[in-house]
């Protein structure tokens, strides 16, 4: 039996869609099924949908627990780290939320993953030193210069290079920082990184 979801199977969610009435709505409900993401009154996730990020949020609250996944025709860095905060697990513009991204997006907010644009998080990050408290870091000197580099989009080889130490040391390094926040990958540690004000 063929697939009726291209590239992929279907998210193993259905998802409820949190946005005012209008022409939003309709585009965000027929995207996502379209990526073949069923939506329900009591979805399994939450998805809300706004003009921006903080228009997205405020729709998001009408759900009971807040929304896993943000859609929003402007993405900023401000909106942004608020949605971290609140503990959002993934953002999209409306311009990037093609089919397989929408099936990705609903995939890793299931498993409690983070994703963003690399272009969004790096906006986020240049600015995330202003408005975010810097709490004494359970992360080292070492670990954190890691992590700064990481959500700049350094591999290891050039990591290593800029911190004058081996690819073993920083696998090491990574290992055990991604140990200490509890995180699973790269990507959830620098989210992590970011809603704590870490980096």
């Amino acid at each position: 039996m063929n697939s009726p979801h291209p590239r992929g199977a279907a998210p193993e969610a259905a998802v409820t869609l949190l946005a005012a009435p209008g022409r939003l709505r309709t585009t965000v409900a027929t995207a996502l099924r379209h990526a073949g993401v069923a939506l329900a009154p009591r979805g399994a996730l939450s998805v809300a949908a706004g003009d921006s990020v903080q228009d997205a949020l405020r729709a998001g609250r009408a759900g009971p627990a807040g929304p896993h996944l943000v859609i929003a025709n402007t993405v900023r860095p401000e909106g942004t780290r608020t949605a971290l905060r609140a503990g959002v697990l993934v953002i999209l513009s409306r311009a990037e939320a093609t089919p397989a991204r929408l099936r990705a997006a609903v995939r890793s907010a299931h498993h409690g993953e983070g994703r963003m644009s690399h272009d969004t998080l790096v906006r986020v990050l240049a600015g995330a030193g202003r408005d975010l408290p810097q709490p004494d870091s359970p992360l080292t000197a070492r670990q954190t210069a890691v992590l700064a580099l990481v959500a700049e989009g350094q591999g290891n080889a050039a990591i290593a290079r800029a911190l004058s130490c081996s690819e073993h040391t920083v696998k090491n390094v990574l290992y055990d920082l991604m140990a200490r926040l509890q995180v699973r990958n790269r990507s959830q540690a620098v989210a992590h990184a970011v809603r704590s004000g870490l980096i």
